[in-house]
């Protein structure tokens, strides 16, 4: 695999279960639930607390489907989709965050004031990006919070806001390993309630076309996934990995005895989406797997070692993956297998006239607003170029280019 894949990205969504996405998907192990408002009326609590009181919560036994998030249908009928593949910790976002960073968390619920960190908030932590650094590679986090949890990469350079994934992949300059997240600045496409999930599921998307745009498809590895259960049913019981003890805790407010016991991993299925010119085309994987296996194939890929026996033990996502078959081409293309995903169908004229006449305006608009401090400018710089962009693809489409 190492000869194969030169980039892996992990793009972490927010709060959602296999069955409340993907229960009604053909040929999976889901459950078709009544449906869901979009986007969701409230948020629902998600703490460990709850996760363990969730056999009494009949509200939020409901589903979305692929009339609400049909880039991800598109991308699981083209490339792979894990049925078995679980949340680490059986709780909240953090402990999940950090999970996906370093194969450890010393915390079970959501340490305080957890979207906003201070220094002095940093747990002592092994983490990849460290072991990636250790080895000579490279790697980014594109809008997570959690890295600033972790001692050694609490302000680090490889530390970038959500947006500048897009620029950096689409230039075709991404680290080994990318972390990507959907809250930012401006609109929080993270799919996190109470946000528009059909929104974030098209952003999710646009990172992957930029991948593609900028050279690196026939080198990458995508994953797709969601941090914790968010409160949502899931039909499946996850198996009990390990339990809470207060001594894992690093802090005393982290330690919460009454939890003792407790299972502590794994917590609810969550989605997992293996998208890659070497990920099994239209596969169901029901290969168990969670949070760590995703650190353990980056191992597996870089040659590193693991950073703790959770990774170690994982099965690393290996039956999403056939380096011996032709390469499958990039979401959106034609071909065998090839999903109605980002950018597909093939949209008509009237349509590609609609989106160009709107791209205008917005880039009217933009240079309208350029009027504002420093980072202002930047950012609306880095806006009109992407409307370049889609000016110019738009203008190929409708030449037959």
């Amino acid at each position: 695999m190492a000869g194969s894949i030169e980039h892996v990205v992990i793009i972490v969504k927010e709060n959602h279960t296999f069955d409340n996405y993907f229960g009604s998907f053909p040929g999976a192990d889901g459950t078709q639930l009544p449906p869901a408002q979009n986007p969701p009326p409230d948020d629902p609590d998600h703490k460990h607390q709850t996760w363990m009181a969730r056999a009494h919560d009949a509200v939020h036994h409901v589903g979305y489907g692929q009339a609400d998030i049909p880039a991800y249908y598109g991308l699981a009928r083209g490339f792979t989709l894990c049925d078995n593949y679980f949340s680490e910790v059986a709780g909240p976002s953090t402990p999940n965050h950090l999970m996906l960073i370093c194969a450890d968390a010393p915390i079970i619920n959501n340490p305080s004031h957890h979207y906003t960190p201070t220094p002095g908030d940093a747990y002592d932590l092994p983490c990849l990006p460290a072991a990636l650094e250790a080895k000579g590679l490279t790697w980014g986090n594109y809008g997570g919070y959690a890295f600033q949890f972790v001692k050694a990469l609490a302000g680090h350079p490889g530390n970038h806001m959500r947006d500048t994934f897009a620029h950096n992949a689409q230039a075709g300059t991404l680290p080994a390993v990318s972390w990507v997240y959907g809250d930012g600045r401006g609109s929080d496409l993270s799919e996190h309630p109470k946000n528009d999930i059909t929104a974030g599921s098209q952003w999710t998307a646009d990172q992957i076309q930029a991948i593609v745009d900028g050279g690196l498809w026939g080198k990458v590895a995508i994953f797709v996934t969601w941090d914790d259960w968010g409160g949502w049913y899931d039909h499946v019981d996850p198996p009990v990995k390990e339990r809470w003890d207060p001594a894992m805790a690093q802090r005393p407010q982290d330690a919460y005895p009454e939890f003792t016991g407790d299972p502590f991993r794994y917590g609810s299925r969550v989605p997992c989406l293996a998208i890659s010119p070497y990920a099994k085309a239209g596969h169901v994987s029901s290969e168990e797997n969670s949070h760590v296996s995703l650190l353990k194939f980056c191992e597996r890929t870089f040659g590193l070692d693991a950073l703790t026996d959770r990774d170690a033990q994982s099965n690393g996502m290996a039956d999403c993956f056939d380096l011996t078959q032709a390469p499958l081409d990039p979401p959106g293309t034609s071909g065998p297998g090839q999903p109605v995903g980002p950018g597909a169908p093939a949209v008509g004229h009237g349509l590609l006239r609609s989106i160009r006449d709107a791209a205008t305006r917005a880039k009217a608009r933009i240079a309208e607003a350029e009027a504002g401090g420093a980072n202002a400018r930047r950012e609306l710089g880095y806006a009109a170029e992407d409307v370049d962009r889609i000016l110019s693809l738009l203008s190929k489409q409708e030449s037959g280019g």
